[in-house]
């Protein structure tokens, strides 16, 4: 459970991180999943999917950047969102009667993954409301300074929902103006491996590249409570594959 003072800290800052929520043998067990799929996937894919797939930073060879609704393909990722110590604190931080309405895994392979723009994470899903929304983001390996941890714009979560820009051969990579950014401090947030960085929909967000060694895989599940659903959402999501948390 989290204290007053970390529960007031997400509402002022618009993130936390909450070190220890699962163990290290959780951690590799859905990485070893997570890496079976995405090799499955990554042999039928068509070749005008890989440029949403596959990760452009990487050269040398084919690596996945991402794979989308792993809560819905994935038993083990399942686990973990239904995970009780992790529900009780979503629980505190939007409500009771959790779905989970989206979720994705994030890759970031060594010397070369590519970095994700800062966005809002609500102006891709158009929710009904905006407070109803978390996303719980778990560091499946370390995330460093080094290998591409989260940025956030710290209140920002207090702000308005901004239009969000793609460029033209990146229709799926909406992102903030720069003009907008130069004016948003942005604060990095290591989490260590089993941690989970909780951030409210309307936080500005970003990671950087993995120019380390080491991988940086995370797993970001979508919560929402039982009155919020995404009503006007910038891409396409399918509804049906939202998940009740018991």
């Amino acid at each position: 459970m989290l204290s007053d003072g970390q529960t007031s800290l997400y509402r002022q800052l618009g993130h936390l991180t909450v070190n220890g929520v699962f163990d290290a043998a959780r951690m590799q067990a859905a990485i070893t999943d997570i890496h079976a799929w995405g090799e499955a996937f990554l042999a039928r894919l068509d070749p005008s999917q890989r440029r949403w797939y596959v990760d452009g930073g990487v050269s040398a060879r084919q690596v996945l950047r991402k794979l989308d609704n792993p809560h819905h393909h994935r038993a083990t990722i399942r686990e973990l969102a239904r995970e009780p110590a992790l529900v009780r604190i979503v629980e505190q931080l939007i409500g009771p009667g959790l779905s989970v309405y989206f979720s994705q895994i994030f890759f970031k392979p060594p010397e070369g993954g590519g970095p994700k723009p800062a966005h809002q994470d609500n102006f891709y899903f158009g929710p009904n409301d905006v407070d109803g929304v978390v996303t719980a983001w778990i560091a499946l390996d370390d995330a460093t300074l080094e290998n591409g941890c989260l940025y956030f714009g710290e209140g920002s979560n207090l702000g308005p929902v901004y239009p969000h820009l793609a460029p033209p051969d990146q229709p799926y990579n909406l992102q903030l103006p720069a003009a907008l950014l130069a004016r948003q401090p942005m604060t990095p947030a290591p989490v260590r491996r089993g941690g989970v960085s909780f951030h409210h929909g309307n936080t500005i967000h970003q990671s950087g590249p993995n120019l380390s060694p080491h991988w940086r895989r995370a797993c970001a599940l979508h919560y929402v409570n039982e009155r919020t659903f995404f009503e006007r959402p910038a891409l396409e999501y399918d509804h049906a594959l939202r998940l009740a948390i018991a």
